[in-house]
């Protein structure tokens, strides 16, 4: 197989935010809860898109969004693992963020 690609582009607001916490290699996580809604082509109709989606920040993006506030907006990119090994649940592990209501932007 050729090289495979796992990158996801989504934009929401925030939902859900539990507070930081650290790994015991001493590593910052948050992990949120982030609520899309769009609207898609898909086969010439429109789709209307409503989700809820699990994504964890680690390191600098974690610390970066630690004071994030229930209804802000954000726009993300990352990639989509298993929860953990042996789960069919995935979660989005987010790599680069912008804080749309401001310029702060963080790539890992």
């Amino acid at each position: 197989m050729g090289r495979c690609v796992n990158q996801v582009a989504l934009s929401g607001i925030v939902l859900e935010a539990k507070p930081l916490r650290y790994t015991p290699a001493g590593l910052p996580v948050l992990e949120l809860v982030l609520q899309h809604t769009s609207e898609v082509m898909q086969a010439g109709h429109a789709r209307h898109i409503e989700m809820a989606v699990n994504a964890t920040a680690m390191g600098d993006t974690a610390l970066l969004l630690a004071d994030i506030t229930l209804g802000s907006p954000l726009h993300i990119t990352g990639f989509l693992a298993p929860s953990r090994k042996g789960s069919s649940r995935l979660v989005l592990h987010i790599q680069q963020v912008n804080r749309a209501s401001g310029s702060d932007t963080v790539v890992v």
